[in-house]
């Protein structure tokens, strides 16, 4: 009889490799960041960072999910936001993302207990 991987509690089987891969995301941000400051501004696109971090923390996002890892919704909420920003940023629109993403968590908060059972 197989176990069914999501039912496993991160702790007891993929313990590791969620450490391992908390720490490979921040190590690559860390980097990121500060790859981008050496760099002179003029050099450096704009909008890179926030592409970089959008690419990091998708990224993550898809192995955790592939490897059956708990994921954080809010991870890949900030990871699209970091995507909008980044193309608002690159195709020079003035996309109001600040309040995009307030509209965005304040719906979540609202719908996550009307459509969530209780017992």
């Amino acid at each position: 009889m197989a176990t069914d991987l999501r039912s496993v509690p991160v702790n007891a089987t993929n313990g590791p490799l969620d450490r391992r891969l908390h720490d490979i995301g921040w190590g690559l941000l860390l980097m990121l960041t500060g790859m981008i400051w050496l760099v002179p501004a003029e050099r450096v696109p704009e909008g890179a960072w926030l592409l970089g971090v959008a690419a990091i923390l998708l990224g993550v996002y898809v192995v955790r999910h592939l490897k059956h890892i708990t994921v954080s919704g809010f991870s890949l909420v900030l990871g699209l936001a970091a995507l909008l920003a980044a193309f608002s940023r690159i195709w020079r629109t003035d996309l109001p993302v600040l309040a995009i993403c307030l509209l965005i968590i304040g719906a979540s908060l609202v719908a996550k207990p009307l459509l969530t059972k209780t017992t």
